[in-house]
């Protein structure tokens, strides 16, 4: 399979891998296009089959990652996804092979990427990086973990900044962190707030517009995080159904 390196001369003519099953997402594909267009000019890079199906990788520079982590001279990959009739054929692995060479020749401390206690939605496989040689860097509440593949062995060891571990109680009710890099976080963060309003539950959304804010998040998964009263609740993004079972088992009104 050919990789494809979107580039801000053929972003417009290339599909986005995460939007294609979305036959209505125009606007969705519209603003995650132009967030890479942003990206593009602070190393961001997106690798993608030239194929009709989710198979890429995203990454950038962990100076400018959308990530609360101190790992300087690190890459920090976004997302690393294949799927559908594509998995179990070594696509994972060429595109990770790419990014490492990528990082080597860029003089790269090593890579590092956002998983979890187990494999959950939009987190990296932990089974699968523990395969090829990631170890773990730090924890973060409930469940996260950061995992690093140094290049050489006295690599400094990356971290969550100190907002993943602060108590949040600034804000009451439910509250919603999100960006740009997930295609349909906007769509679906106004969903669940017009729901919210229509049922008299407080709501606050808080989108991330740029790496700085981003990077002081309360919870290092900065593309989508449900806060209940100052504690993380979910990072899966919520469809109308969801988000009323969420809700009834939080004890909010509905």
């Amino acid at each position: 399979m050919e990789l494809v390196k979107l580039t801000a001369d053929n972003i417009a003519d290339e599909h986005i891998c995460c939007s294609i099953s979305d036959k209505k997402g125009e606007s969705c594909v519209a603003n995650k296009k132009a967030w890479l267009r942003r990206e593009f000019g602070h190393g961001l890079v997106f690798l993608k089959g030239n194929v009709r199906g989710k198979v890429f990788i995203e990454y950038i520079p962990a100076e400018n990652a959308w990530c609360p982590i101190a790992a300087p001279g690190y890459i920090f990959i976004n997302c690393l996804w294949v799927s559908g009739q594509y998995k179990g054929q070594g696509y994972s692995n060429n595109l990770l092979d790419s990014c490492i060479d990528d990082a080597k020749k860029s003089g790269k401390k090593g890579l590092v990427i956002l998983s979890s206690d187990k494999k959950r939605p939009f987190l990296a496989d932990p089974k699968y990086l523990q395969y090829k040689g990631f170890r773990i860097a730090d924890s973060a509440y409930p469940y996260f973990k950061l995992y690093y593949l140094p290049f050489e062995e006295n690599s400094a060891v990356p971290k969550f900044n100190e907002s993943v571990k602060r108590e949040n109680h600034i804000n009451t009710g439910l509250t919603l962190y999100y960006s740009d890099q997930c295609p349909f976080t906007e769509k679906y963060a106004c969903l669940i707030k017009n729901l919210a309003e229509e049922s008299g539950i407080e709501m606050k959304l808080i989108k991330f517009n740029s790496a700085n804010e981003a990077q002081n998040s309360p919870a290092p998964f900065t593309t989508y995080s449900l806060f209940h009263n100052g504690k993380f609740i979910t990072g899966e993004i919520l469809s109308e159904k969801k988000f009323r079972t969420l809700v009834e088992s939080l004890g909010c009104i509905y």
